[in-house]
């Protein structure tokens, strides 16, 4: 007990926690609700228009026989759904076969053009030497020339090569991409020259540098690669058709357009063609969502 009539237990102790107090609610102001709002809305206004689209592909596709096709408004959703299209489909082509040659093509493209990709764009990012520039914008170059004007010269090569008609015909002229090497090349240029010298520093060499310091930095931009790669590949048809004879070979892209060819008024048979080719994409853009926002959002913050 004290004189002031307070025991020490009363007394709070300078290493005692301060009374928790009540946190104010930020407020947010009209103008910044007003932007979400907006921005919200866009958004959504984005996903219906690209959604829409697709969930008509799939209503027709599962639409039965007896029933229209075609009605106002359309239809969103197939009730009751069958799966007669998509049986016809597979009876109609060899399916099966157009998918394995696409899985065949995409697994042995997709991953010797990412690391072709990564090799030039490390080179020309994160390397010196005379010329640099010069042999990019070659590359780069080629990316405003329409994919028609390099039909006869890859056409040529390849029949001299003896690689006509045949799987490495398909494979081969795919391994570089200009899109992906200017990726690769933006990433590497944006990391730190002292990143790298500090390696050296500590006795790293030049491939250890590479794949221990480099490599793990540009994850997301490999990500972004592969993805676009995956797409292209999954859905090219014009050099296929230039450069195959046998439909055993064909990609999936070629074997729709077969199946458009022998039941062009089956709309379901075609609507489910499309669908069994656009799932493995959204597929592949599941698994690799993750290290694709996260390259998207390296790329806005360099």
């Amino acid at each position: 007990m004290t004189s002031e009539g307070t025991t020490v237990q009363d007394r709070p102790l300078l290493s005692d926690p301060p009374p928790p107090t009540k946190l104010r609610r930020r407020r947010r102001s009209p103008r910044r609700i007003a932007q979400r709002v907006a921005n919200y809305g866009l958004l959504s206004f984005a996903a219906v228009f690209f959604v829409v689209p697709f969930l008509i592909l799939l209503t027709t596709s599962l639409t039965p026989l007896g029933e229209t096709l075609f009605s106002d408004p359309p239809r969103l959703f197939a009730w009751p759904a069958s799966l007669s299209a998509y049986v016809t489909a597979f009876e109609a082509v060899p399916m099966l076969t157009y998918l394995g040659n696409s899985l065949l093509y995409v697994v042995t493209i997709v991953p010797l053009s990412a690391a072709v990709c990564v090799l030039a764009g490390y080179a020309f990012g994160a390397l010196e030497f005379s010329g640099r520039n010069l042999f990019f914008l070659a590359i780069i170059a080629t990316m405003f020339l329409p994919a028609e004007v390099m039909l006869i010269p890859r056409f040529i090569v390849t029949t001299d090569l003896g690689l006509a008609n045949e799987y490495l015909g398909i494979i081969l002229p795919s391994l570089l991409t200009a899109f992906g090497t200017l990726i690769m090349r933006q990433a590497f240029s944006a990391i730190p020259r002292e990143l790298r010298d500090a390696a050296r520093i500590d006795g790293a060499n030049e491939w250890q540098i590479f794949r221990r310091v480099m490599l793990p930095v540009v994850k997301p931009s490999i990500a972004i690669v592969a993805i676009f790669g995956f797409v292209n590949v999954w859905n090219d048809f014009l050099w296929p058709l230039v450069v195959l004879n046998d439909e055993s070979k064909y990609p999936v892209a070629l074997g729709i357009a077969y199946l458009a060819g022998i039941g062009s008024t089956d709309e379901r048979s075609l609507a489910a063609g499309s669908v069994i080719s656009i799932i493995p994409i959204v597929i592949f853009f599941l698994i690799l969502q993750r290290q694709i926002m996260d390259g998207m959002k390296g790329s806005v913050k360099g």
